[in-house]
């Protein structure tokens, strides 16, 4: 087979056609998918893929996504795959049931398939004179068949769904509510709130259960080891409970060391294990050498709506309700830790708070399931602010050091670069163990699985750490860190935020040292056309041409990235402002994503994705000390507020012709380390831990 006749994954994994589509109910096709929306627009997305391969309008198409029992198991709806992979896959499946029926209204009318065309779900004959449909042509049409060959004769189309901006279809039912978690009500539901310290390792030092189960509003107290949980009927009454139950527990310090405004000591004094993960070319020796250390402390996903969960354990199958990620993953993990067959759990996913990466909802969808199966009873299980900010996964701490050396033409001929970090994998069905929260504190307790990363090329630590210039030397050693002082996992582009933050400064200050323009240095390295475009395309949208002179009080940024080093390019100018704080006034991206599907909702990935990184460049980062975690609430853990947004410009580079690229985490480095940029631009000095607080800002220009 040829590249584009190899299935996708999915299909692979899945290929059976009945696994993908089904017709109906009533005029519509079923299209299942195991990619999630999250926010992200992805269902709107995948609905337009199946529109043009089967001839349809996007009211004909019901999309089930994320359900066990009838979704096909995709993994996790992570790493900017959903478009790339999960697209593909629907795009395969669908254009083998356009075939199918074509070719059964061509066998009715004895013409040719190719003299068959569908539009709005109706076949007709070239001549326009005979018609039919799916829907009557189902009964003769089997789609309980295999699908691992290539489609034949995908369908054409003038007016295409893909490459138009259809607006969101989850809109409507988010804007009034109805689609969120959070709002969905079971007949005979029971409220809970879970009972934990600041801290994952923080265990109960004693239990008062005779007066907890005496506050008014708890009907229940359900307890297992160290999982504790206040049940009643009314959650407004359970939540003027909670304080004071917090008052009767005591809980152990945190055993571990305290927190430090200092990332890269706290991480380089911790134990590790060095490894060589890249490596290409001989090193020279050099005229010049520069060398830089840049960090990046241990980040919340700080959703607005906190994690939440329902469990109904009546009848033979325990459901359960989740905005996770992955919904396959966690029904086996909560299988397993319950000890019930698989078979006998059912996830559904409902959309949440936006998180982007491994947060709470897992592990509230476990308490939830917990409790449900301890009652026998329906349960919503909705965490505190509190516990979202503490007991959550964290994104990992990371310090990146780098060492360059040039030539006498000023080109860089030695580049080396070293990680320190954890793991930034720790989801629900990653390794051997039970990697959720409540599972740990039962007893005896579920075990986590041991602490590991994943390798390139996707990477985790070490994701984007291989530079895409041109170099004629180059070498990443990741010194991966097996314990951390806090709870870490998965949170948006895991290590390429500090990697592209690290290798873009140190571009920048390596064209410094050269008297360069940062642009022009970059392009001296770079022979990839399609990263030369994006980023003269964004330099031009800013007018780089006539940026002022640096250490002025306003700056001008720039920076690059390809996401994963085969995803999305995407390049970044950042315009700063600097009086007692860091104020980003715009922001211009250039982004190509290959083939375009939905041409705004692409731009709503990047915006979003540019604002959540300006929160985490310019305020966020979590804080503990032995009695916990203490970043617990928004005025510890500040984030980016809608005042602080600046103007943004996002120019998209459509290539219609080339395969999708994932998009979704693609401007989070980039976005860091034109910011940095920025600011080195406006002061005349470089700043190279993040996050750039107005307190570090005026420490950093105090030092000089």
């Amino acid at each position: 087979m040829s590249p584009g006749d190899t299935p996708p994954p999915a299909i692979q994994a899945h290929p059976v056609l009945n696994q993908w589509v089904r017709v109906g109910p009533e005029q519509q096709l079923t299209v299942f998918t195991g990619k999630v929306e999250l926010g992200q627009g992805i269902s709107t997305a995948l609905v337009q893929i199946a529109c043009d391969a089967l001839g349809l309008a996007p009211a004909q198409v019901a999309l089930v996504a994320g359900d066990t029992h009838l979704s096909p198991d995709e993994g996790y709806t992570a790493g900017s795959l959903s478009v790339q992979y999960g697209g593909a896959a629907v795009r395969w499946a669908c254009a083998h049931v356009f075939a199918l029926f074509r070719a059964e209204a061509a066998r009715r009318w004895n013409i040719a398939p190719e003299q068959v065309h569908a539009d709005a779900g109706c076949f007709r004959d070239a001549g326009g004179g005979r018609q039919t449909s799916y829907w009557e042509l189902s009964d003769a049409v089997s789609l309980d068949v295999g699908i691992l060959a290539p489609p034949p004769g995908p369908r054409r189309t003038e007016t295409p769904y893909e490459g138009r901006s259809l607006p969101r279809l989850d809109f409507a039912t988010k804007l009034t509510g109805a689609a969120y978690l959070h709002d969905l009500v079971i007949p005979g539901m029971q409220h809970a709130r879970m009972l934990r310290g600041r801290h994952p390792a923080q265990r109960l030092r004693s239990l008062p259960l005779a007066q907890l189960q005496a506050l008014d509003g708890v009907a229940q107290v359900v307890r297992c080891g160290d999982f504790l949980a206040l049940v009643g009927p009314h959650e407004g009454a359970l939540v003027r409970a909670l304080p004071k139950a917090r008052k009767l527990l005591e809980f152990t310090d945190v055993p571990v060391p305290h927190a430090s405004e200092d990332t890269v000591s706290l991480l380089q004094h911790m134990p590790s294990h060095a490894q060589r993960v890249h490596e290409e070319g001989s090193p020279a020796p050099s005229r010049q050498t520069h060398t830089a250390t840049y960090s990046r402390p241990y980040l919340a996903h700080a959703s607005i709506g906190p994690s939440c969960a329902l469990a109904d354990p009546r009848g033979d199958t325990l459901r359960v309700w989740s905005h996770t990620q992955g919904v396959f993953p966690l029904r086996g993990q909560i299988a397993r830790a319950l000890g019930r067959d698989v078979g006998t759990v059912e996830v559904i996913h409902a959309p949440g708070a936006g998180c982007y990466g491994h947060n709470g909802a897992d592990d509230v969808a476990f308490d939830a399931a917990f409790i449900a199966t301890r009652t026998g009873l329906p349960v919503r299980v909705q965490w505190m602010r509190e516990d979202e900010m503490s007991v959550a996964p964290f994104g990992s701490a990371s310090a990146v050091r780098l060492q360059a050396g040039l030539d006498e033409t000023g080109r860089i001929e030695r580049w080396e670069m070293a990680i320190w970090s954890h793991t930034h994998m720790n989801r629900p069905g990653w390794g051997e163990g039970v990697n959720l929260l409540g599972a740990w504190e039962l007893e005896p307790p579920q075990h986590p699985s041991v602490p590991r990363d994943m390798p390139l090329p996707m990477g985790g630590g070490h994701r984007n750490a291989i530079a895409i210039y041109d170099l004629p030397h180059q070498q990443v050693d990741h010194h991966f860190i097996a314990d951390s002082p806090v709870r870490v996992s998965a949170l948006r582009s895991l290590g390429a935020y500090a990697n592209l933050f690290a290798i873009e400064c140190f571009m920048d200050e390596l064209a410094a040292l050269r008297d360069e323009d940062p642009v022009a240095f970059r392009l001296r390295h770079l022979a990839d056309p399609r990263a030369r475009e994006v980023l003269q395309t964004v330099a031009d949208m800013a007018g780089w041409s006539k940026r002022g002179e640096a250490g002025m009080g306003s700056g001008l940024g720039i920076a690059l990235g390809r996401y994963k080093n085969h995803a999305a390019y995407c390049a970044v100018v950042t315009q700063v402002d600097i009086e007692e704080k860091i104020r980003v006034e715009k922001a211009w991206v250039a982004v190509d994503a290959g083939a375009t599907i939905n041409p705004d909702g692409l731009v709503n990935q990047i915006e979003g994705g540019l604002i959540q990184s300006l929160s985490w460049t310019l305020k966020e980062c979590v804080t503990w000390d032995a009695t916990g975690i203490t970043s617990c609430d928004w005025d510890h853990y500040p984030i980016l507020g809608f005042e602080e947004i600046p103007e943004l410009a996002v120019h998209v580079i459509d290539r219609p012709h080339e395969p999708n690229l994932g998009v979704g985490e693609a401007a989070a480095g980039p976005v860091a380390a034109s910011v940095a940029n920025a600011v080195a631009h406006a002061l005349g000095l470089r700043a190279r831990d993040l996050p750039l607080t107005a307190e570090r800002l005026a420490a950093f220009i105090s030092a000089g």
